[in-house]
C-alpha cells in the first residue's frame, strides 16, 4: 500500500492531468505552455468530476471518465509529449520543482515508510473531505436517501448538502478510486500532488519576473512550498492546497495573455476551466481572485479594442462569450446551488470561531518563512532572531523585485501581483480569525514570487554576486521552516486504522453501529456500518440527551437503556479499565485496539442501568434503589464485574523537571526517563498499559528489562485519554520499577511531535470479556461486597 499511494498514485494523477490537459490545449489552439499543462488539466477533471457526480448515475463511472479523458489527451497530444522528450536536457529544470515539491510535502509520510497522513491531532477536517469524497464517488451530490438518525449521515448532509465546496473532493475520490486505493492512505499523496502541479505556473511566473534554468526551479520550489503554505498542507486544508495551485495559474495566464487574447476565442478555455475550478474548490469566495485576473484582462481587451475597434471588438466578444459559457457550464453544480454555496461561504466568513488557531496568525508569515514547530506558534530564543533576519531579507528582495518587474515592463504581471495582495488586505480586513488565516497563506506564494523578482534583479545589477546568498536566504529560510514543521508533525496511527478498516469489512451491513471512542475520522473508517456517537458534533438525535461530552469517550452506563435498542452493534476502544457494554451484548471480535459487541438475538433491554464510582456506601444506596424498581417490575440484578488494575501514580514518579504537568498527566517535552515503583498482588502475566499521546519513541521497560518500545500511537483527539498497545510481562508477586524513557533527537518525523503520558496500570492478561453477575432483587446487598462496574435491572 505504501509503494501503491506514494509511488504508483503520483504517477497516475500527472499522467490523468497532463493528458487532461493536452485534451484542453488541443481545444483551445495549443498555445498552452508545457508546465501548465498539469494545473489546467486538474482544474479540467475538477469540472469533468463535478459534472458527473451532479447526476448520480453517473457518479461511479467518474474515475473511467477522467481516464477516458486523459487518454484521448494523450492520444491527440502524442506529438508534443515526443517533442517535449526529444528536448528533455533543457527542459530538466521544469522537472525539478514539482519533483522536489512533492517529495517534501510527503516528506513525513516517505520518512515513516508507511501508508499515514501528517499532523493528526491538529484539525479533523481531512476526516469529512475522506467521508465527503468516499460517498460522492459512491452515491453523487443526491443527499435523498441519508440516514439522518445517525452521525454518519448528519455530517454528510451538514457539510456537503449545504452547498459546501466539494471540487477538490471530487477530483481526489475520482483518482484514487481509479487505484482502488482507500482514501485514509491516498489523501497526504493527493495534497502533495496538488503542490507539485502548482510548481508548474510558479515556475512560469518565475521565467516571466526574470529567472531562467535552475533559478527559476528553486523559485517555483520556494513559492510551492513556503513555511505557511507547507503548514497547511500538513494539516490536509484540502480545498487550500487546490487553491494555491489554481490562483498561480491564473497569474500565469495573464502573464501570457498574448498568446490566447489575440487569437480565437476558443483560447479562453483554460482562463475558464481554471476559474470555474476555483470556485468547485472553494467556493464562491474564489471569486475575489477571478474579478483579480479578469480586471486585468479587461484593460489589456480595452486597449485592444481602443486600437483596432472593430476587430479587436468581436473578438473580444466572442473570447467574452465562451469565457462566460464555459465557466458556466464547468462549475454548473456549484452555480445551480448559488443560494446554499452563498449561505455557506457567509456562514465561514461571520464565524467568530478560530478554529484550531489560538491566536490569529502574525501578518509577517505572508514572507513565507517561520522558524517554528509549527505556523500557529511563534518562533522562540534564537529562532525568533532569525526568522526576523531572513524576514528582513525577504521584504528587501520583495521592494527590489516590485520595481524590477515594472521596470520590465510587465505590466499585466505587475497588476495581477498588485491586485491579488488587494484582495488579501481587502478580505482580512474585517474577517475573522480563520478566514484571514486562510487568505494569508493562499497569498503567501505570490509574495514569495515577488521577492524571488528581486532575486532576478541582483542578478541583473552590478552586485549579482549577492544572489546567490539572497536565494540561499530565501529557499533556505522556507525549507528550514518546514523541516521544523516536518520534526513536529504527528502520523496518524496507521495499524489502529488498519484495524477500524478490518472491522468495517467484516460486519460492513450489520449496522447502526454505536462507536464509544472518539475519533472523526472513524466515519470514514467504519463507512458502512452507519456509525454513530453522542460525542460528534451530530449526534444522532436518540442519544442526544446522553450525559456525553463533545470530544470524549462515551460511558455506556449513561446512557438510557432504551436509546441502545437501535444499534446492533457496539465498536469500543480495547481498555481494561473501561466498563464493558450492557448484558444484552456479548463480545464478537478482539484486535489490538477495538472490540465489537453484538446484540444477543432476543436480549431483552434493561430497564434502569447505574454506574458504580464512588464509596461503598453510596454504590450500595444506588442499588438498593435500582432493586426496589427491579423487584416491581419483576427483573433481575445483573452486574459486571470491575477488572483487577494496579494503577501507578504519576506524582510520586521520579521524572526529569522539564516534564510539566498537563492535565492529569506529565508532558515529556524532552529527553529523559520516568522512574516508579507498583507492587503486584499475585504472580503471572501482567499487561503494561500507557494513557496519553505517544508520537516520539518511547521505551518502557520493568526491573530493567526492555518490554518494547511504543511509538506513533495517539487517539482521535488530543483530549482522549486512550490506552496504547499492551506490552505483556511475567511479574512475581511484590515490588517492581517501571521505566518510560523517551529518546534523544532524530530526523525521523514526528520525534518533536506530542508525547503526553496521562496515566500508566497494569491489569492481568486473561479473557477480553468481563464476567456478568446475576442476583434476583433481594440478594441486592451482595453486589455490595464485591467491585462492580455497573448493575442492571433486566426483565426476566
Amino acid at each position: 500500500m505504501f509503494a501503491l499511494t506514494t509511488l504508483l498514485y503520483p504517477l497516475v494523477f500527472a499522467t490523468l492531468c497532463v493528458g487532461s490537459g493536452l485534451l484542453v490545449d488541443r481545444c483551445s489552439g495549443g498555445w498552452l505552455p508545457a508546465m501548465l499543462l498539469p494545473a489546467v488539466g486538474a482544474a479540467a477533471l475538477v469540472a469533468l468530476s463535478q459534472l458527473t457526480t451532479y447526476e448520480p448515475f453517473l457518479a461511479a463511472a467518474t474515475p473511467y471518465a477522467m481516464a477516458a479523458v486523459a487518454a484521448a489527451g494523450l492520444a491527440l497530444g502524442w506529438p508534443r509529449l515526443l517533442g517535449f522528450a526529444r528536448h528533455r536536457r533543457a527542459a530538466r529544470w521544469q522537472l525539478v520543482a514539482p519533483v522536489l515539491a512533492y517529495a517534501i510535502a510527503l516528506a513525513p509520510v516517505l520518512a515513516a515508510g508507511r501508508p499515514s497522513f501528517s499532523s493528526y491531532l491538529t484539525l479533523s477536517d481531512s476526516a469529512f473531505h475522506m467521508m465527503g469524497a468516499d460517498f460522492l464517488l459512491r452515491h453523487g451530490q443526491d443527499y435523498a436517501h441519508l440516514d439522518l438518525r445517525n452521525s454518519y449521515g448528519l455530517y454528510l448532509e451538514n457539510y456537503y448538502d449545504s452547498g459546501y465546496p466539494s471540487g477538490a473532493d471530487t477530483l481526489f475520490g475520482g483518482s484514487a478510486f481509479l487505484l482502488g486505493l482507500p482514501l485514509i492512505w491516498a489523501f497526504q499523496p493527493f495534497n502533495a500532488c496538488v503542490l507539485a502541479v502548482a510548481a508548474g505556473p510558479a515556475w512560469l511566473l518565475a521565467r516571466r519576473l526574470g529567472l531562467g534554468g535552475g533559478w527559476a526551479a528553486l523559485a517555483a520550489l520556494a513559492a510551492s512550498v513556503p513555511a505557511l503554505v507547507y503548514g497547511y498542507e500538513l494539516i490536509g486544508s484540502i480545498k487550500e492546497i487546490a487553491s494555491v495551485a489554481t490562483i498561480l495559474t491564473l497569474g500565469a495566464l495573464v502573464a501570457i495573455h498574448p498568446r490566447w487574447l489575440r487569437g480565437r476565442p476558443a483560447g479562453a478555455i483554460p482562463f475558464a476551466l481554471v476559474a470555474a475550478a476555483g470556485v468547485s474548490t472553494l467556493g464562491l469566495g474564489f471569486g475575489a481572485w477571478v474579478l483579480a485576473s479578469a480586471a486585468i484582462l479587461a484593460v489589456v481587451l480595452g486597449r485592444e479594442i481602443a486600437a483596432a475597434p472593430a476587430r479587436a471588438r468581436w473578438r473580444s466578444l466572442g473570447l467574452i462569450a465562451v469565457a462566460a459559457l464555459v465557466t458556466l457550464l464547468a462549475a454548473l453544480p456549484t452555480w445551480s446551488e448559488a443560494t446554499k454555496s452563498l449561505s455557506t461561504a457567509q456562514g465561514i466568513a461571520a464565524t467568530n470561531g478560530p478554529g484550531n488557531l489560538a491566536s490569529p496568525l502574525k501578518d509577517v508569515q505572508l514572507l513565507g518563512i517561520w522558524l517554528a514547530g509549527s505556523y500557529k506558534h511563534p518562533p522562540t530564543g534564537g529562532d525568533l532572531a532569525v526568522t526576523y533576519v531572513l524576514v528582513g531579507a525577504t521584504v528587501a528582495a520583495a521592494v527590489l523585485g516590485a520595481l524590477a518587474v515594472v521596470r520590465r515592463r510587465e505590466y499585466a504581471l505587475a497588476g495581477w501581483l498588485a491586485l491579488t495582495l488587494v484582495v488579501w488586505v481587502v478580505v482580512t480586513e474585517d474577517s475573522t480569525t480563520w478566514v484571514r488565516a486562510k487568505t494569508l497563506m493562499l497569498s503567501t506564494p505570490v509574495v514569495v514570487l515577488i521577492a524571488w523578482a528581486g532575486v532576478a534583479a541582483v542578478r541583473a545589477s552590478a552586485f549579482k554576486r549577492a544572489a546567490p546568498l539572497l536565494a540561499i536566504a530565501l529557499l533556505g529560510g522556507a525549507i528550514a521552516s518546514d523541516a521544523m514543521q516536518y520534526h513536529t508533525s504527528n502520523l496518524a496511527p496507521t495499524a489502529r486504522y488498519r484495524e477500524l478498516e478490518a472491522i468495517d469489512r467484516r460486519f460492513a451491513g450489520r449496522g447502526p453501529t454505536l462507536f464509544t471512542d472518539f475519533d472523526e475520522y472513524s466515519l470514514y473508517a467504519l463507512r458502512d456500518l452507519d456509525v454513530g456517537g453522542p460525542n460528534f458534533i451530530y449526534p444522532p438525535p436518540a442519544l442526544r440527551g446522553a450525559r456525553t461530552r463533545y470530544r470524549y469517550p462515551v460511558e455506556l452506563d449513561r446512557l438510557a437503556p432504551a436509546s441502545l435498542r437501535s444499534y446492533p452493534l457496539i465498536v469500543t476502544r480495547r481498555d481494561p479499565a473501561l466498563a464493558r457494554p450492557p448484558s444484552s451484548y456479548r463480545l464478537l471480535w478482539q484486535g489490538t485496539y477495538y472490540q465489537v459487541w453484538g446484540r444477543r438475538p432476543g436480549a431483552p433491554a434493561a430497564i434502569a442501568t447505574v454506574g458504580l464510582s464512588g464509596s461503598r456506601r453510596q454504590r450500595c444506596a444506588r442499588i438498593a434503589r435500582l432493586a426496589a424498581r427491579a423487584r416491581r417490575a419483576d427483573a433481575d440484578l445483573v452486574a459486571a464485574g470491575s477488572p483487577r488494575i494496579v494503577r501507578i501514580a504519576l506524582h510520586r514518579s521520579s521524572h526529569p523537571r522539564s516534564w510539566g504537568p498537563v492535565r492529569k498527566g506529565l508532558l515529556l517535552s524532552t529527553p529523559g526517563r520516568l522512574s516508579a515503583v507498583f507492587d503486584i498482588p499475585r504472580a503471572g502475566i501482567w499487561d503494561v498499559w500507557l494513557e496519553g499521546q505517544i508520537m516520539p519513541t518511547v521505551k518502557v521497560s520493568v526491573d530493567g528489562r526492555a518490554l518494547g518500545s511504543i511509538a506513533e500511537q495517539l487517539g482521535g483527539n488530543s483530549v482522549v485519554l486512550n490506552t496504547t498497545t499492551p506490552l505483556p510481562v511475567h511479574l512475581s508477586a511484590g515490588r517492581h520499577r517501571l521505566s518510560v524513557a523517551r529518546a534523544g533527537f532524530t530526523l525521523a518525523p514526528g520525534e518533536g511531535g506530542s508525547a503526553a503520558l496521562y496515566g500508566l496500570f497494569l491489569s492481568p492478561a486473561r479473557g477480553a470479556e468481563q464476567p456478568l453477575r446475576r442476583v434476583t432483587p433481594g440478594r441486592w446487598r451482595a453486589l455490595c461486597a464485591v467491585s462492580e462496574e455497573w448493575v442492571e435491572a433486566v426483565p426476566r
